[in-house]
């Protein structure tokens, strides 16, 4: 008889078009060959609907609901009186409560796994059965972050709430049976922050369908023949990608284009904020919005572009640009926890002068196909075989019980 399994994310895990979605996706896609799925989640882009009944056929029930971001955020506030971070009211739900306390109930689940610490106060009080969470990356320390780079009042709020989401993630991470990080820099990093609960710290790292972003596969050109392209995949509504496209934009791209004037700099992701679409106004910059198919801008791509100054955990957006054997060009923050240097066709830069100049050096040496970083992905960086790192701890008791039995 296969076991019922509650799976919580606090964004609906298809499509596998951004960060998290990727990762959550590729998670329940293990999970469902051997759980019946009880998929419990929010759908916050209209775009997403369409894929309600695909999801529902890959899981035995789901409680897909609507979320509006800004009633959302207005939500959060509270959070200011009651003195919690204000990432949990924004993902608190009754109707979803109600549906996951009558699952537990009734369905007599093996496992509860949830991606997104956000969702992990939806099972609090479910101590009986057996935890598992997936952070992925260290959520708090991304507001930490921001806060560095905005102003009062903006900073101290977001300084807050590094400070409570990581007490609540130290929290969770106490009470679930294992918890999982993208990376082990990420988990040492957590194991730093959160001493006490060590033990129970692990780590998955994320993959690439490498058949999928395979370079060999014949692509239209999206791009002008006579064009030298530098290019950025990501979602363009996410602060970090749009400080990063920002950044580049108006401190780095102009030193490429004084040298290579044929140069250009293609925006390709969903949902460009005003302030990306902008960019489209200056000399050899594009921003194409939601594209069918990045494949096409990668593998037609010069080299791919990572210049993120806020960044945690790894970037699925190198990793699939590693896989297509494109050079990248990166910050140390976009490469953190993925195994890669010269040698496989990824060089660092620490400033915009560094980025440049790197840039600059790769397109005179015409170095096009990084074959050795895709043999970095077939070997280091395969789903099923990351995933299996997860299985050992759906099999054993609630941890709390093995020590109370002790």
């Amino acid at each position: 008889m296969i076991n019922n399994l509650l799976y919580l994310t606090h964004r609906i895990p298809y499509p596998p078009n951004k960060g998290d979605k990727i990762r959550s996706f590729h998670l329940l896609q293990h999970l469902r060959t051997r759980y019946n799925i009880y998929l419990g989640t929010f759908i916050d882009n209209e775009d997403d609907w369409q894929y309600v009944n695909f999801l529902q056929t890959l899981c035995k029930e789901c409680c897909l609901l609507p979320m509006n971001p800004r009633i959302s955020r207005l939500r959060s506030l509270s959070g200011l009186f009651s003195g919690e971070a204000l990432t949990l009211p924004y993902y608190r739900n009754a109707q979803l409560q109600s549906w996951v306390n009558s699952a537990v109930a009734h369905r007599n689940f093996d496992s509860i796994v949830v991606f997104s610490s956000a969702m992990a106060q939806y099972v609090e009080h479910f101590a009986h059965v057996k935890r598992i969470m997936d952070f992925v990356d260290i959520d708090s320390d991304k507001w930490t972050q921001y806060a560095q780079s905005k102003r009062w009042p903006l900073n101290a709020l977001y300084r807050r709430e590094g400070r409570l989401l990581l007490n609540y993630e130290r929290k969770i991470a106490g009470d679930f049976d294992a918890s999982f990080f993208v990376s082990p820099k990420e988990a040492a990093h957590f194991n730093q922050l959160a001493p006490l609960t060590k033990s129970r710290i692990h780590v998955y790292c994320n993959g690439v369908d490498a058949e999928y972003f395979s370079p060999d596969i014949a692509y239209d050109n999206p791009y002008g023949q006579e064009e030298t392209v530098l290019v950025f995949t990501g979602a363009m509504d996410y602060w970090p990608n749009i400080d990063a496209v920002e950044w580049f934009a108006r401190d780095i791209f102009p030193q490429v284009l004084a040298k290579k004037p044929h140069a250009c700099f293609y925006i390709v992701g969903s949902n460009p904020v005003k302030s990306v679409i902008k960019l489209s106004s200056l000399q050899g910059i594009h921003v194409t919005g939601r594209v069918a198919d990045i494949r096409p801008y990668l593998a037609c791509a010069h080299m791919a572009v990572a210049p993120l100054r806020i960044a945690r955990g790894i970037q699925n957006k190198v990793l699939e640009a590693m896989s297509m054997e494109k050079p990248v060009i990166a910050t140390p923050q976009a490469m953190e926890g993925i195994t890669a240097d010269r040698e496989t066709g990824c060089f660092i830069g620490h400033s915009a002068e560094e980025i440049s100049r790197q840039i600059l050096s790769q397109l005179e040496s015409k170095f096009t196909r990084n074959k050795t970083g895709r043999d970095v992905i077939l070997d280091q960086y395969d789903w099923t075989r990351n995933l299996a790192k997860i299985d050992d701890f759906l099999e054993v008791k609630p941890q709390r019980h093995q020590e109370e039995a002790t």
